[in-house]
Parts: C-alpha cells; structure tokens; sequence
C-alpha cells in the first residue's frame, strides 16, 4: 500500500454525487466523495453533503475529521453533537441517528469494516 496525502482538503474535485439514501423532508441532501483507499477492511476518503436532514445508514466504525460547515447530529438514544469546522468524531459501528446539515460540510474519513 503506498502513502495517501490528502492536500487542501478543503479544494479537492470529489468525484460521485447522489441524493442521500434515507432524506428526511426538504431539501433533500446531496453527497459527494472521492474514495482515495479502501483495502483490508479499511477505507479512507473525502465527503461532502449539501443542507439536509436524513439519517444515517453506515454500519461501520468511522473516523472524520470536518474542515468545512456545520451540522448536527443525534445519535439514536443520544444527546444532539454540535458539529464545525475543525471538530472530529469517532463514531462506534452500528452508530444510527439523525443528520442535520446546516452548512454544506466537508470531512476526511476513515471506515473501518
């Protein structure tokens, strides 16, 4: 496996866009990413959404790291996570909730199957 740099994070061309799978009411969310690695049960990457409110599908244990927006998230069963520019989250598999996006937001990630 070669040596990721992720540069300017901020500015990188991301390269898929789909609506998110589960919205919940309008405006519906718009992700992008760019998938840099994915090997051995690990993928790393960078993540986009528009404003929205949907929940959250992934099933993973994930690392991410915000370098643009704001947003909320409330985990099921759980206090709402005031989330900005420059906080990060270590979120357990099997974390469900809710997503609020406020201000488009842009993460690094790293899942890990």
């Amino acid at each position: 496996m070669s040596i990721t740099q992720f540069k300017n994070t901020h500015q990188v061309p991301l390269q898929e866009s789909a609506p998110v799978a589960v919205p919940l009411g309008t405006p519906v969310a718009v992700t992008s990413t760019t998938s840099v690695e994915r090997s051995d049960g690990v993928e790393t990457g960078i993540w986009e959404c528009t404003p929205g409110r949907w929940r959250r599908q992934i099933v993973a244990q994930e690392f991410c790291h915000f370098v643009q927006g704001r947003c909320t998230f409330t985990p099921d069963n759980g206090e709402p996570l005031q989330i900005e520019a420059g906080d990060a989250l270590m979120l357990p598999a099997n974390s469900t909730g809710i997503w609020d996006i406020e201000e488009t937001v842009r993460k690094t990630y790293v899942l890990i199957f």
